[in-house]
């Protein structure tokens, strides 16, 4: 496996890349991976001739109060789990490397940047499409891999790519969750044993919600509430948001009918949690 810190040096190697007439796929990454990441390299190996891998903690996507400082960082780790999944090409810059001094351009895209995971951490969708941008302009490849965890992120990296009429395809791949169900976080680490435990709530709301679907319950507020309920069981649990919304355009539905998308964020002790399920058209 080949490691770039140079944007110049990163650049010019997935060049070869395309000249060569293969193709590549991108997985973007912060880094302390785990077996959700390793999924979507696995996903872009079955796909592409060369697959390329980011580890870059971005600056732009955590807020003023959030854990830019103290979140996880475990390089030596995760070259060991890239190499071993066969990856050709990472790229590791630093913050210098991809905003250099001066550099004052960014990316945003209204209106479903502010939904969701945006309404409670503003400016923080505007810091994924920009670094996210960046990378697609330095590698240019032909598709690039996503975890749905991050469903509200899915959403918008898609509109970007449309709006911006980006020749790559976006692969938005499975949640990988815990054998008990919690879905595969790199903020879990921050959890004690019983935080741990009560963080169940989440994937519990959602079973809950597809249970009464799957007995025929269509609108979408009553379905709400019943997560709600769920989640209100683990008193020290603070519930960020619990909504049914358009997969797409994230604006809240009334009935489930043409299908939704679930989304919950909840505070764990001071670990801020995400999960959702995607809910199909119902016949």
């Amino acid at each position: 496996m080949e490691i770039f810190e140079q944007v110049a040096a990163m650049q010019l190697a997935c060049r070869e890349v395309r000249r060569s007439g293969k193709t590549l796929g991108l997985v973007p990454t912060m880094g302390a991976l785990h077996a959700g990441h390793l999924s979507l390299v696995r996903a872009a190996r079955a796909d592409c001739d060369v697959v390329a891998a980011t580890i870059f903690v971005n600056p732009l996507q955590f807020g003023p109060k959030e854990d830019f400082s103290k979140y996880p960082r475990t390089f030596e780790d995760d070259c060991r789990k890239l190499r071993a999944e066969k990856v050709d090409m990472l790229f590791a810059p630093t913050t210098e490397q991809m905003y250099p001094r001066g550099a004052s351009t960014v990316v945003h895209v209204e209106g479903l940047s502010e939904k969701l995971d945006g309404k409670s951490r503003p400016g923080h969708f505007r810091g994924v499409t920009t670094v996210v941008a960046k990378l697609f302009e330095i590698a240019r490849p032909h598709r690039a891999y996503f975890g749905q965890k991050d469903a509200a992120q899915l959403a918008i990296l898609r509109k970007m790519a449309r709006d911006l009429n980006m020749d790559i395809e976006i692969i938005g791949c499975p949640i990988v969750r815990e054998a008990d169900g919690l879905a595969m976080s790199s903020r879990n680490v921050y959890l004690s044993p019983e935080e741990r435990r009560q963080a169940l709530c989440l994937h519990r709301a959602l079973c809950k919600i597809e249970s009464l679907v799957a007995g025929g319950e269509r609108d979408a507020e009553r379905l709400r509430e019943a997560g709600l309920l769920v989640i209100a069981e683990e008193k020290a649990v603070r519930l960020d948001y619990l909504e049914i919304v358009d997969a797409e355009t994230l604006d809240p539905v009334r009935d489930i009918k043409a299908g939704a998308l679930v989304a919950v964020a909840c505070f764990v002790g001071s670990t801020r949690l995400i999960d959702n399920v995607v809910l199909p058209p119902c016949a």
